[in-house]
């Protein structure tokens, strides 16, 4: 096994909430998929708010999805 040294900021080391200094390959790569997760879902969150998609009911979009679903089978 080898071992790789990787110097971080300490607002790094906080945002990604590290509480060790000894990490596997593994939980570095779960922690950095993690915070692009949420990220991700913050920028979607946004969006949503933007498009006026986040005043939909949960039975507007049901009908949305049922919507594209039925369009998807209807392609095929």
């Amino acid at each position: 096994m080898r071992t790789l040294n990787v110097s971080i900021s300490d607002s790094e080391y906080s945002m990604y909430g590290i509480k060790t200094n000894r990490l596997t390959f593994s939980d570095i790569v779960n922690l950095v998929n993690r915070q692009q997760f949420r990220a991700h879902l913050k920028k979607s969150v946004e969006l949503a708010k933007e498009c006026g998609l986040s005043e939909m009911t949960m039975e507007e979009i049901d009908a949305e999805v049922k919507a594209v679903r039925e369009n998807a089978k209807n392609r095929r």
